[in-house]
């Protein structure tokens, strides 16, 4: 029998690394995805895919514009930890048409985001 995963939870202030940790145990043994909100920074923590958590902030009230997806490797070097990579990322009437975020501006925002509720 599969063991049960912890829900997506929305991080709307700072997460303890071991949670973040146990998270990413869970989820996918090494990595968690999160779906960041760049406007209210807050994120979503776990979920199969990133539109699980994009549908969780969406219902919470953020804006879809505002919804960035990124894998969050918490066992890495803090220079290494985040891929800016999901599927919700393509998005060709914004200037991203691709699935990793292209845009250096986004980026920074998306990390500090990340830097500030899932600190290493």
């Amino acid at each position: 029998m599969e063991k049960a995963r912890p829900p997506i939870l929305i991080a709307r202030g700072p997460i303890a690394k071991d949670l973040v940790e146990s998270y990413a145990r869970a989820w996918f043994g090494d990595m968690v995805k999160v779906v960041v909100d760049t406007d209210r920074q807050v994120l979503t923590l776990g979920g199969e895919l990133h539109s699980d958590g994009e549908r969780l902030l969406l219902d919470d009230g953020s804006s879809q514009a505002s919804l960035w997806g990124a894998n969050v490797y918490p066992f890495r070097p803090s220079a290494d930890r985040l891929e800016y990579t999901a599927l919700i990322n393509i998005r060709p009437g914004r200037g991203n048409p691709a699935m990793e975020v292209l845009d250096p501006g986004i980026r920074r925002e998306i990390s500090a985001v990340v830097d500030e509720l899932l600190p290493v």
